[in-house]
């Protein structure tokens, strides 16, 4: 008897303990595999489809069993499983709008979308980016300056360079880069973001605060991830763009881009033609005279369903000349002006593999030679840029988990040509660095992200950058993050706010120089709802930055003019706090957006004059726009800047910008017409900007526009 008992509660032991196994498999639309679905179940279990498609898992029922499935380009889908004996067969659909579910790449690694990220990223979708091909072709300068938080500010009368500031801190403390590997840096640094056109782009993606983690030094402020645009299967792309402005600015932009099963490919070409202009009548420039080509071919080749190979090549060419009207002619060394020749040759190549259990390996890397010859009627520089990245990371989710990890090697070498007659010293530096990163789910409303990196650098030594950040969802609308880390950023010869007459007499750094430290906190409340036929948005975020040993540049004790320069860390840190607050309304075709930004930026270091110069203490942004039919869409924007502390104290006076915008499309061909600064407001219509002497002038600091209203009209043809 006790024999079959034993049977008995054995049986019941293995049935009690049954597991069944449901297979599946995916496909798209034009049944092919659909490689990393991830399956979701009601117990929270999750696998990923492989390079066939495919996916299995264990469950303990024979059925009914509900799946969820979700991908960053198809709509989710909710299905029942009854038969678990035969392998279901899923077909997706492809997303109807690519920006209902952005993909967010720089912030995370993982490819996770805008809604699941716990870190606040801000985007510029297709839309946005592609529209701004029409508006500004040149350069995205205009289109980073439409985010909440970014101030766009001119820092050189006379070549026209910009530079983008972040919660209050100056363009030299946010990471530019391009596919996820750094753009710029020191000596090519200048220009950076009026050398970068916006037709070849999918979309910009923005993180603000110290974001060091995942990419290492520098993104102090922030850190913007330039898109590529990426061929599509069976869908050519052609677009030819024409510019002109009332400004003397032409320009030329085209892309194609076209792919098959096995190898796809993207080629931009472009050319600008920029006049010198005199806007105010003192016989100086407002706008300086640029002739650049850019040319950006990438080739995509799908080694099978699961790997895909990327090769690139940039090469971009520019020069710039500004100063008096004579001295662009000329080129007199009676006559003032500066010349920057610029040459930028770049190689990339990405290399990513999806494995049958869902992970992912990607390997990157980039090579940039950039030489630049600057000239002015008193002095010259010639030097040269070497810069390279390379990485290697891993990542994948697991049940409650979405994780990365990676390590990377960059540097740069710059040196000075020996003709050049100047004391600049060459700089060298290498980066060794290890990354981890998590996003835990801990529940269905609370998600945690926290990072680690670890910086080996060869000349400024070690760095430990922890960073964490929460995410908790409220309700379905409302959700609150927060977030903090820490940052770093090593010394370089050149920032964009350095004038290049100052290069012959620059000595570079103190003896006991060291790398600026940070750290930063970053809070938002978000609320999004559909109230009818509205759809509204708010959101309300803080910010608070410090800056330990910040750069300062000092003159030299010499008896002979010009007196040298070097640079030196101050002895107390830089502090920037504040807050941004949007509202966004979208109704069928109206989209109305109204945004505040508040910036408190100190230098602790100066007791005298505390304020950070050429930072809006207010700033208040608006946006209009409507799109009345397929054919014809119109917008306004407007933007009020508050006062700025220059560097002696004195305050600014608070000024209006408005532009206006309306598109009309017939078939393959639109056209827009657009017109800049409405108002015509100038700082060298109020002022004075140039003082002499003047074979060898000194310029005020740039708090306003110079160049005045513009108009231009540009032509789109695509097909």
């Amino acid at each position: 008897m006790k024999f079959y008992l034993t049977i008995i509660f054995s049986l019941g032991s293995i049935i009690s303990q049954a597991q069944f196994k449901l297979k599946g498999i995916v496909l798209d639309s034009k049944r092919e595999a659909v490689v990393g679905v991830s399956v979701w179940t009601e117990s929270k279990k999750v696998v990923t489809t492989d390079s066939l498609g495919k996916f299995s898992m264990i469950v303990a029922s024979k059925g009914p069993i509900f799946i969820h499935l979700s991908h960053k380009s198809y709509q989710s889908f909710d299905t029942t499983i009854n038969d678990l004996e035969k392998e279901v067969e899923i077909v997706l659909k492809e997303a109807e709008n690519e920006l209902e579910d952005v993909v967010i790449v720089a912030s995370s690694r993982t490819n996770s979308t805008i809604e699941d990220l716990p870190t606040k990223v801000e985007v510029l979708g297709s839309e946005e980016v592609f529209e701004e091909n029409q508006i500004k072709p040149g350069n995205i300068a205009s289109l980073l300056g439409d985010i909440a938080g970014i101030q766009i500010q001119q820092t050189n009368a006379a070549t026209g360079n910009a530079d983008m500031r972040i919660q209050g801190l100056p363009g030299k403390y946010t990471q530019i880069l391009r596919d996820g590997m750094p753009l710029f840096g020191g000596y090519s640094g200048s220009f950076s973001i009026l050398q970068i056109p916006p037709l070849d782009l999918q979309q910009i993606e923005l993180v603000k605060g110290a974001s060091s983690t995942l990419y290492g030094g520098g993104a102090i402020a922030g850190m913007v991830n330039l898109v590529s645009k990426k061929p599509k299967l069976g869908k050519d792309e052609h677009i030819i763009t024409l510019n002109r402005s009332s400004l003397k600015e032409n320009n030329f932009n085209a892309f194609f881009s076209s792919r098959n099963k096995k190898i796809g490919y993207t080629l931009y070409a472009g050319a600008t033609k920029q006049d010198e202009v005199d806007v105010n009548k003192d016989k100086y420039s407002d706008v300086p005279r640029v002739g650049s080509i850019f040319f950006n071919p990438r080739l995509f080749i799908y080694l099978d369903s699961a790997s895909k190979l990327i090769l690139g090549y940039t090469v971009n060419s520019e020069n710039r000349i500004g100063g008096s009207m004579l001295g662009i002619k000329s080129k007199n060394t009676n006559d003032f002006f500066i010349q920057n020749k610029s040459l930028r040759n770049t190689a990339d190549i990405s290399f990513e593999h999806d494995y049958k259990n869902g992970t992912t390996l990607t390997a990157k890397g980039s090579l940039s030679f950039f030489n630049r010859d600057v000239t002015t009627n008193l002095n010259y520089l010639k030097g040269q840029q070497k810069i390279w990245y390379s990485e290697l990371a891993y990542n994948g989710r697991t049940e409650g988990h979405t994780w990365v990890m990676g390590m990377n090697f960059n540097g740069d070498h710059y040196q000075t040509n020996a003709s050049s007659g100047t004391i600049l010293p060459q700089q060298f530096g290498q980066t060794m660095g290890i990354f981890v990163q998590d996003d835990w789910k801990v529940g269905k409303k609370f998600t945690v992200q926290g990072g680690l990196r670890t910086d080996h650098h060869f000349t400024y030594g070690n760095f430990f950058l922890p960073r964490i950040s929460m995410m908790y969802k409220l309700t379905h609308e409302i959700t609150l993050r927060a977030g903090g880390g820490l940052g770093y950023k090593t010394p370089t010869l050149f920032n964009a706010e350095l004038d290049e007459r100052a290069y012959s007499s620059w000595l570079g750094f103190a003896s006991d120089i060291k790398a600026e430290r940070s750290n930063g906190f970053n809070m938002d409340f978000n609320f999004k709802k559909s109230i009818g036929d509205w759809d509204l948005t708010f959101n309300q975020a803080f910010f608070y930055n410090q800056i330990k040993g910040p750069f300062l540049m000092k003159v030299y004790p010499s008896l002979l003019p010009p007196s040298p320069y070097f640079y030196y860390n101050a002895s107390a840190p830089i502090k920037t706090n504040g807050f941004e607050t949007y509202v966004q309304a979208m109704h069928n075709t109206l989209e109305l957006y109204l945004g505040y930004l508040y910036t408190d930026a100190r230098k602790t270091y100066d007791q005298a004059q505390p304020y950070l110069p050429l930072i809006a203490r207010n700033k208040l942004a608006g946006i209009i726009a409507y799109e009345f039919s397929d054919k014809l869409r119109a917008g306004i924007e407007s933007a009020f800047t508050g006062k700025q502390y220059l560097s002696n104290g004195s305050t600014t006076k608070g000024y209006i910008f408005a532009a206006a915008m309306v598109r009309y499309g017939v078939g393959k061909i639109s056209f827009v017409l657009n017109c800049e600064n409405l108002l015509d407001y100038r700082q060298n219509k109020r002022n004075q900007v140039v003082f002499p002497p003047y074979n060898n002038p000194s310029f005020p600091e740039i708090w306003a526009p110079l160049d005045g209203r513009v108009v231009n009209l540009s032509m789109m043809l695509k097909w």
